[in-house]
C-alpha cells in the first residue's frame, strides 16, 4: 500500500511523497509520486501509470482533498510517469499539465486535448503555485531527450525524475538512503543504461551543483538528504554513461 510521508512544512507550504509500494505486483517498477502544496494549491509531479492510479489518489486524499491539485508536472514521456493522465482529467477536466514541449503531441495519446497542456521551452523556466514560484530545470537525455526537473528554492528540493533511481531489491523500502555507497550499488546500471552522454550528465551536474539542495528527490528508490545530496553529483559526474557500455557482453546494464 503506498503512504503519504512529510518531506518539508513551513506554513502552508509543503511537500509530501507518495512513497514506493512494498506490495507492488512484481511486473511493475516501482515509483514516488511528489506532491507540493502551497496554501489551497497543489501540484503533483510525474503522477505515475494508470495502474497505480487508485493507490496514489488514495494515498493523497488522506492527506489532502484531490481537488486542490491544480496542475501536473510530467519530467518526460513515460507510461510511469504519466499514463494515468486520462484518469486524472477524468477526477478533474480542468487540471493542467507542464511538460516538454517535444512531447506536447505524443503525451495526449494517454489522454486530454490542447488547453491541457503547457509546454516548456528547452531553457526550463518559472513555474507558478499561486505565490510559489517553482522552477523547471532543463535535463534532456537523462534519460529522455525532452527532460525537466522541478526546483524549489524555498524548500531547498529538487525532484529530479529518473536521476538518483535506485532499483531496490524486495523488502529495501527506506525513504531516504541510509548508507550511500551500499545505495548506489543500485543505482549504477541503471544510469549507465538510461542516461544519454557523459555531455548530458556534466551539463546536469554543473546545474545541480549551483543550486542549495537539501534533499534530492528520484522517481525510483530512497531519498537523498545531506550530504549525500553531494555525494551523488560527484559520483555522478565521474560515471561513464551511454550507448556502448554493454554491448561486449550482450547483457543489460539492469
Amino acid at each position: 500500500m503506498k503512504k503519504t510521508h512529510l518531506l518539508y512544512e513551513d506554513g502552508n507550504h509543503r511537500w509530501l511523497v507518495v512513497a514506493r509500494d512494498p506490495d507492488k505486483q512484481n511486473y511493475l517498477i516501482d515509483t514516488n509520486e511528489y506532491l507540493v502544496v502551497n496554501g489551497e494549491q497543489a501540484l503533483l509531479t510525474d503522477p505515475g501509470g494508470m495502474e497505480i492510479f487508485p493507490a496514489v489518489f488514495s494515498a493523497i486524499s488522506t492527506e489532502i482533498d484531490p481537488r486542490q491539485i491544480r496542475s501536473l508536472f510530467a519530467s518526460h514521456q513515460d507510461p510511469d510517469i504519466i499514463s494515468s493522465l486520462s484518469l486524472w482529467l477524468d477526477f478533474n477536466p480542468e487540471i493542467r499539465c507542464y511538460l516538454s514541449w517535444l512531447w506536447e503531441s505524443f503525451i495526449p495519446h494517454f489522454g486530454g486535448n490542447e488547453q491541457t497542456f503547457i509546454s516548456l521551452p528547452d531553457a526550463g523556466g518559472e513555474i507558478l503555485l499561486g505565490s510559489l514560484k517553482l522552477q523547471a530545470v532543463p535535463a534532456h537525455y537523462l534519460h529522455s531527450s525532452g527532460n525537466f526537473h522541478l526546483y524549489d528554492a524555498k524548500a531547498r528540493i529538487l525532484f529530479s525524475g529518473d536521476v538518483g533511481a535506485a532499483l531496490l531489491p524486495s523488502g529495501n523500502d527506506e525513504l531516504f538512503v541510509k548508507d550511500f555507497d551500499q545505495h548506489i550499488a543500485h543505482a549504477r546500471g541503471f544510469h549507465q543504461r538510461w542516461m544519454g552522454s557523459q555531455e548530458a550528465v556534466r551539463d546536469w551536474c554543473e546545474r545541480a551543483s549551483q543550486l542549495k539542495i537539501d534533499m534530492l528527490c528520484p522517481q525510483h528508490g530512497a531519498i537523498y538528504q545531506g550530504a549525500d545530496v553531494e555525494r551523488f553529483i560527484n559520483w555522478f559526474a565521474e560515471l561513464k554513461v551511454g550507448t556502448g557500455l554493454n554491448r561486449a557482453s550482450g547483457k543489460s546494464a539492469l
